[in-house]
């Protein structure tokens, strides 16, 4: 019991690190309902899922036969290691009539920390790396994020906490209900796709909003200048400090990197926020107390960045005049971006 009291004060306290209420747990959970809202009562999409280990899942075929647990969690986070016993007792029991799956958010991981965090952690349920579908499916937004779907093949639950809510939410999806066996067959949303950017690749041909309500094309209309592209989460330095140091130095270098060199007004610079655990306000703190001045937006959905691929922060690309996607600059390479800012 002390050692769960710990775990929980110490989540809590990361928590608070980004940015969140004195409640962290609460603003937890009220990001996933509200992120839940368009989700619940709707038909699930019927995906094909491939685990680390090779094996396929076919959650279409689920619906209308079992209910489906999908919890989406990162190695990084300790709420989530916190809820991991929770989650491997309610695989450990789930039976029949239940099939529980891990879905690792794709976010600053790789399947060599998930088989690492598997072994210390005696995770035997099968885990899937997501490749931003699911994400963009679920509306995923914090971690970790609980998906019920019922025996009809339906949402029941989005939520937070491993609390009371949830294991009513899970009793409820093992009852068939008089529509299991016409639901299960409802077809749920289609998989969002999205188009792919990368190296010597154009940019869309599309624009986004900053922070401040301007527009900025990716294809520059004015006179043809070089841009680039920073990748990157409000929370990286403070919260990464502890669970990821090496990420968190590496986010803290690029900054101060782009903060010296976009004194060059030969470049276009823009600043794309991952969506996770970030509000428009929680990006607005970032940049006030970091002093951006490159324009930021908010990548809400993910969707920038399952268009260029990104899966990790800091990531940072580099367009030239015409638009064309030069490189991915490394961010393990102290120089890196200002040598590449030297070639354009």
């Amino acid at each position: 019991m002390r050692v769960a009291t710990l775990m929980r004060s110490i989540g809590v306290a990361c928590l608070l690190l980004l940015g969140k209420s004195a409640d962290a747990e609460t603003s937890g959970q009220q990001r996933a309902e509200a992120a839940g809202r368009g989700l619940v009562g709707s038909p699930a999409p019927r995906l094909v899922l491939r685990t680390i280990d090779g094996d396929t899942i076919d959650l279409g075929s689920l619906y209308g036969k079992k209910a489906v647990y999908l919890k989406f969690w990162a190695t990084w986070c300790v709420p989530c290691r916190e809820q991991m016993p929770h989650f491997e007792h309610t695989y450990e029991n789930a039976g029949s009539e239940l099939a529980v799956i891990a879905i690792n958010a794709g976010f600053d991981d790789s399947v060599e920390e998930i088989q690492r965090y598997r072994r210390e952690l005696g995770i035997t349920m099968p885990i899937v790396l997501d490749d931003g579908r699911l994400g963009a499916a679920f509306n995923l937004r914090v971690t970790p994020q609980h998906i019920v779907i019922g025996r009809d093949g339906r949402i029941q639950y989005v939520g937070h906490l491993a609390d009371q809510r949830l294991d009513a939410a899970l009793a409820a999806a093992r009852n068939p209900g008089p529509t299991a066996a016409v639901a299960g067959g409802a077809e749920g949303p289609a998989p969002v796709e999205s188009i792919h950017v990368g190296v010597g690749d154009s940019l869309p041909a599309q624009s986004v909003t900053t922070l401040d309500g301007r527009s900025f094309p990716f294809r520059n209309h004015g006179t043809p200048r070089p841009t680039v592209l920073v990748f990157l989460s409000p929370w990286c330095e403070s919260y990464l400090a502890t669970t990821r140091p090496a990420i968190s130095a590496s986010c803290r270098r690029t900054r101060e990197q782009v903060s010296e060199l976009a004194r060059d007004q030969r470049v276009r610079w823009l600043g794309i926020a991952s969506g996770l655990w970030a509000t428009p306000e929680d990006l607005r703190k970032y940049q006030t107390e970091y002093r951006i001045h490159i324009p930021l937006t908010l990548d809400e959905s993910g969707a920038l960045f399952r268009t260029f691929r990104v899966t990790d922060v800091p990531t940072v690309l580099v367009a030239d005049a015409q638009g064309r996607v030069l490189q991915r600059v490394s961010t393990e390479e102290p120089q890196g971006l200002r040598k590449a800012i030297g070639r354009l």
